[in-house]
């Protein structure tokens, strides 16, 4: 029986499947506005203190005390539309994603730092009474890595790094669901209940290393790989108006272990002359890991024999198919410097690993093509500015029941993201 299948998994596999969605649909990339401005593509020189995320050699550049601090604003847009050509907009949202980078430089060529940053994030909001509020109402996801970091330069040509991360993930849902007002017979309600996951969070640590070499004083060749973190996530279900299911529903605590995916850049920069570069980066992301989902969930009751179930509790430890495949970012970016101001733009391809028979609200992805633009300024000698602006394009996508998804409909998606940091060194 499908009401029955769906309320099984309801509880805290939905928590997980959020964050896997975030993860790969809205994983962030824009840890600094200087990297931002020239399209990410940022591993072969990783010339600030953001190398603590695209490349950790790239710290051995600091010398002596430096900060740098900012964030980014998002705004994204989507829309759905049914089969039946129903249209539905999300719900504007605005979110602020903030990075801080500390570090040292000692003469010797070691340095030593420490970031904090948020790799995942966002959130999504529908109408409460919209067409697919089975499947999705709003949800948000708060994630933060502490990263510290150390790397040494062993000489001008090439520079070595690695650092530890700890992260931290936490989620909130809600959103209702289809129930029973009778069982005898069984009846469906005219109002859904509701399911509430609060407080649901986990943490994993994880490493990344990288390196920098220089085979040209005019080149710089990087790469770096970031291991996937292992998160071991515990929240509580909470049902409410479940009516003639109540019983069978008491909620429960849940447990979940996932492993998300390791990540690889590589890069290659060129000074086409002293005051102009470019960079091209290629950025793998290791989603066939998330293959199959298992949810500890603590049994219910046992159901009535005329739900179709043979009695067996619909409120019980679960595992899902996800069937994600790798996927990929292709980037390219340029800075041109005069004098204390850099003008800089890039470009993005965005290949998604989500499959159509997982694509639902909760965080619809789809291949996507991104432009930016940047501006930096340096001043009163230990000061500096960055700006930075990207516009990213969602392909429309478009999933059947022939996907075998169980809420087909169209997406069409884009985002704004504007960028700042301010830069401090002694």
């Amino acid at each position: 029986m499908s009401i029955a299948r769906f309320l099984c998994v309801a509880a805290f596999l939905a928590i997980i499947a959020v964050q896997l969605s975030f993860a790969s649909g809205f994983q962030l990339n824009e840890h600094g506005a200087r990297a931002m401005g020239q399209g990410g593509a940022f591993a072969a020189r990783a010339s600030d203190l953001s190398a603590m995320y695209f490349n950790p050699a790239g710290l051995a550049h600091q010398q002596g005390w430096g900060a740098y601090l900012g964030g980014t604003m998002i705004l994204p847009k989507t829309s759905f539309t049914s089969p039946a050509g129903k249209l539905t907009d999300m719900v504007s949202q605005t979110f602020l994603i903030p990075n801080i980078y500390i570090a040292y430089g000692m003469e010797n060529g070691l340095s030593f730092g420490v970031g904090f940053y948020a790799p995942f994030g966002l959130g999504t909001e529908w109408p409460s009474n919209w067409d697919g509020r089975l499947v999705a109402v709003k949800t948000d996801l708060q994630n933060l890595v502490i990263n510290p970091t150390i790397a040494y330069k062993v000489s001008d040509e090439f520079m070595i790094g690695a650092g530890m991360s700890y992260t931290f993930s936490k989620v909130e849902m809600a959103y209702d669901i289809a129930t029973y007002s009778s069982l005898a017979p069984p009846t469906p309600a005219a109002t859904p209940g509701h399911i509430s996951l609060a407080d649901a969070s986990g943490n994993g640590i994880s490493f990344s290393v990288g390196a920098i070499y220089k085979p040209l004083p005019e080149m710089s060749i990087g790469a770096s790989y970031r291991h996937s973190t292992k998160v071991d996530y515990e929240g509580t279900a909470t049902f409410t108006n479940m009516q003639a299911l109540a019983t069978f529903f008491p909620g429960s605590p849940g447990k979940a272990t996932i492993k998300a995916p390791g990540q690889f850049f590589v890069g290659i920069a060129y000074d086409l002359s002293k005051d102009f570069t470019l960079e091209a980066d290629y950025q793998w992301i290791g989603w066939s890991s998330y293959d199959t989902l298992a949810v500890e969930l603590q049994p219910g009751p046992n159901t009535p024999l005329a739900l179709g179930r043979g009695g067996a509790p619909l409120q019980q430890t679960s595992k899902s198919a996800k069937k994600w495949g790798d996927a990929y970012m292709i980037r390219a970016g340029g800075e041109y410097r005069l004098g204390d101001l850099a003008l800089r733009a890039g470009f993005i391809y965005d290949k998604s690993g989500q499959p159509l028979e997982t694509l639902e609200p909760l965080l619809p992805d789809a291949n996507r093509v991104e432009g930016t633009i940047g501006l930096g300024y340096k001043f009163l000698e230990c000061w500096s500015v960055d700006v930075a602006y990207q516009l990213i394009l969602f392909s429309d996508r478009t999933a059947t029941t022939a996907d075998l998804n169980k809420f087909p409909g169209s997406y069409k998606s884009s985002a704004n993201l504007f960028g700042l940091n301010i830069g401090y060194d002694i």
